[in-house]
């Protein structure tokens, strides 16, 4: 596939490519990506295969905006979603309680967790406020590979083999940093599972202490 500079336009080539089962690459706030989207199971396995990952493992659910992201899970408790909205969008991934069990298919062998993202898509990244649905995402390398901060960075393999390869320039290079806060709602505790573009001391300031 050849590639396309990120503008409105290819936000919205975006947007139809993940709704008609495609697999893209993109640029995120942290790093590039794999987007699929997270109800089509053929879509999520392709997505597996192209990066040597075993399908079991979990992945996030990105979406493109706060409000759409507490609009798709309506369950949120007061206190976690005070903290969606503290803190995103941006570079964390949280992983929250899923009593409902939405999108199984990202949740891998456990459907009461889930992984939800909102990155700070802001100058050259803009474009990309306009996708309406959510994608499930994984950084856009080979299993245990280093997270891609440039395009020529993703493997030739995955962006040949992508629907859409969009361009958004240098990326900051850090993966997001992945925060558990499945039982933040009831007693305020959370744990930071992977360290990454926020530190665990800034996540303490904004977390703690926390109103019940």
């Amino acid at each position: 596939m050849s590639t396309v500079a990120l503008d409105a336009e290819a936000a919205r080539t975006f947007d139809r490519v993940i709704a008609d089962g495609g697999v893209a690459v993109f640029p995120a706030d942290t790093v590039y990506g794999l987007a699929a989207d997270p109800e089509q199971a053929a879509a999520v396995r392709r997505l597996t295969e192209l990066k040597r990952r075993d399908p079991a493992q979990p992945s996030a659910v990105m979406f493109f905006s706060v409000e759409a992201a507490l609009n798709a899970l309506p369950e949120l408790g007061p206190r976690t979603r005070a903290a969606f909205e503290r803190l995103l969008p941006g570079p964390l991934t949280f992983v929250i309680a899923n009593p409902d069990g939405r999108y199984p298919l990202a949740c891998g062998p456990d459907p009461s967790r889930l992984g939800v993202r909102v990155p700070a898509l802001d100058g050259p990244l803009a474009p990309l406020t306009s996708v309406g649905r959510p994608v499930i995402q994984s950084s856009a390398n080979l299993h245990g590979g280093p997270d891609p901060r440039r395009l020529a960075d993703v493997p030739a393999e995955i962006r040949a083999a992508a629907d859409l390869v969009l361009d958004g320039g240098d990326l900051p290079g850090v993966a997001s940093t992945v925060v558990d806060l499945s039982r933040f709602q009831n007693t305020g505790d959370y744990a930071v599972l992977r360290e990454g573009a926020v530190s665990e001391s800034d996540l303490a300031r904004l977390l703690v202490p926390w109103p019940a």
